[in-house]
């Protein structure tokens, strides 16, 4: 009883005016949205832009290039030179970053609130003052190729994942890693770069959050002076994607040096389209915490602590995004075990809960800790400017944050096994084996092999 009075008051503190409240929008005549959170905690003001175009928007042979442009936006404009931007942002006592997603790619600066005429003037000046010149790009393709070796083709688990990825999608462009394949960086050219900022990067395909100690109305007048005389460029209507229904297993193997192997078993799964009468991705949320939320749920409990088959193990999925979702299991067996056995344990672990459900009290708990985490990530404004920008570039909106929560809550104990009994099944799964090879000329243990234990 005790947690769902916690939780329901959790969800009150959520729904209450005070917590969402303060959040003001406007849209200048050129298509800008700008968006303000105000949270006067403390005299921070962070200033994000979100450009609705991220890796799923290239075509096959230009993969990369939202994240190359990301890192070339850092090179200067007529006015301001390379490396300036970073330089004026930091002796203003600032920080800055950016990062590019399938769905989208962002820029941020996180300073005192008096200075966020600095950072709107450098962030506006760069949406359509960019100066792209070939040796700018030629040094930084090297950079991003770089940066690709390291990350992914001398990551294992970062090679297993985007190996899983381009056998999951067949047709969407969720197939195409976002650093893009090395082939198409080494024939990448500067022209690619312009194409594409050209294109995405004007203020109709643009949202600009504003959060912090700040009152809309100044900032509004502050966004109309930075940002209001930048010409739209008129969007036109994208290609909508699908992605066919999988009529079978498919399974793949991986080998890379790792000190050990990895399991990954992932289920095509729906997102969120419409945050009222969907239920579905909400229930798949659910699962997902009621599977790995804690140390103490389902898997880490059965598989780690009492059946000792596995060192780790966890369960992920993602409902907000612009295209289609995957749930995720994914362990590293203990020392002894194989992959098969852990594969084995796994499909044991979904059919019991297809069979037995969710008890009331278990999914209550899930409730309360995801109501918590919620609760306590609003003490950031930088996530309070994340989770609006994110919300309105996959196209869901801010305002529907509140109803998901309600939504959340709404979830049964009923809806928990029927998501399961209808996704997580073989002809709708792909399994991923990292087979570790030697880091070092050291003989490892094949991942669909057991160690004899005496």
């Amino acid at each position: 009883m005790r947690i769902y009075l916690f939780a329901t008051a959790l969800l009150a503190v959520m729904l209450s005016p005070s917590v969402y409240a303060g959040v003001f929008e406007l849209t200048l005549a050129n298509g800008l949205k700008v968006i303000v959170k105000e949270d006067h905690r403390a005299p921070v003001v962070v200033q994000q832009i979100w450009y609705k175009a991220g890796s799923m928007d290239e075509h096959t042979g230009k993969t990369g290039v939202a994240h190359v442009l990301e890192h070339l936006m850092f090179k200067g404009t007529r006015g301001v030179p390379a490396g300036e931007f970073s330089r004026r942002i930091a002796a203003a006592g600032g920080r800055e970053n950016a990062f590019t997603s399938n769905d989208y790619t962002a820029y941020f600066q996180q300073l005192h609130k008096s200075q966020l005429p600095l950072a709107m003037k450098l962030e506006s000046d760069r949406m359509h003052n960019l100066n792209l010149t070939a040796g700018e790009f030629s040094k930084e393709i090297k950079v991003v190729m770089e940066e690709r070796r390291m990350r992914t083709d001398d990551d294992s688990h970062a090679l297993l994942q985007e190996k899983l990825m381009g056998a999951a999608y067949l047709e969407h462009p969720y197939q195409h890693p976002v650093i893009g394949w090395m082939s198409d960086l080494e024939q990448m050219t500067v022209q690619d770069a312009r194409s594409w900022y050209q294109q995405w990067y004007a203020p109709d395909n643009a949202t600009l959050v504003i959060a912090g100690d700040v009152y809309h109305a100044q900032v509004f007048e502050l966004a109309q002076r930075y940002y209001g005389n930048i010409p739209k460029k008129g969007q036109s209507a994208r290609r909508l994607f699908s992605e066919p229904v999988q009529l079978g297993i498919k399974r793949m193997v991986v080998k890379a040096p790792a000190e050990l192997p990895l399991l990954v078993m992932s289920y095509h799964a729906p997102n969120i389209v419409d945050p009222l009468h969907d239920w579905k991705p909400y229930a798949l949320e659910m699962l997902a915490g009621v599977l790995s939320s804690t140390d103490s749920a389902r898997l880490n409990k059965h598989l780690v602590r009492e059946q000792q088959l596995a060192s780790s193990v966890g369960a992920s999925y993602d409902s907000t995004s612009r295209g289609p979702g995957l749930f995720s299991l994914e362990a590293v067996p203990s020392a002894g075990q194989s992959v098969a056995q852990m594969e084995i344990a796994l499909r044991a672990e979904i059919a019991g809960l297809i069979k037995n459900g969710v008890g009331a009290d278990e999914l209550k708990r899930v409730k309360a800790q995801v109501l918590a985490g919620e609760v306590y990530k609003l003490d950031s404004v930088f996530y309070q400017a994340m989770q609006i920008g994110q919300m309105e570039s996959i196209g869901v909106g801010y305002k529907a944050i509140p109803l998901m929560l309600e939504k959340l809550q709404a979830v049964t104990t009923e809806q928990l096994v029927q998501v399961a009994s209808e996704f997580l099944q073989d002809d709708n799964l792909i399994v991923a084996v990292l087979d570790p090879q030697p880091l070092s000329g050291k003989a490892m243990q094949p991942a669909g092999e057991a160690n004899h234990v005496r």
